[in-house]
């Protein structure tokens, strides 16, 4: 278990709602914004939204670190990490 998946988790609130428009640009750039600030976010979407994790990850050039349900972590990507 890594420092990043440990069960504080849980107890980070979710700071971005993706609602039915999806996950716009400006989504993106709240997600980027946020990260530069908390290091670690999470984002939850409504239910009838279709939302790719992954994808939204690469768009903020964030590190997936969970995804359940509808509910995904993100943290900002280590400067000397390239994939």
């Amino acid at each position: 278990m890594t420092a990043q998946t440990d069960p504080s988790m849980q107890d980070l609130k979710p700071t971005v709602w993706i609602g039915k428009q999806g996950c716009t640009e400006t989504m993106i750039g709240e997600i980027v914004a946020q990260l530069k600030t908390r290091k670690t976010i999470k984002v939850k979407w409504l239910q009838n939204t279709d939302v790719d994790p992954v994808s939204v990850a690469a768009q903020a050039r964030a590190e997936l670190v969970s995804v359940r349900g509808r509910t995904m972590v993100l943290a900002e990507k280590k400067k000397g990490v390239q994939k």
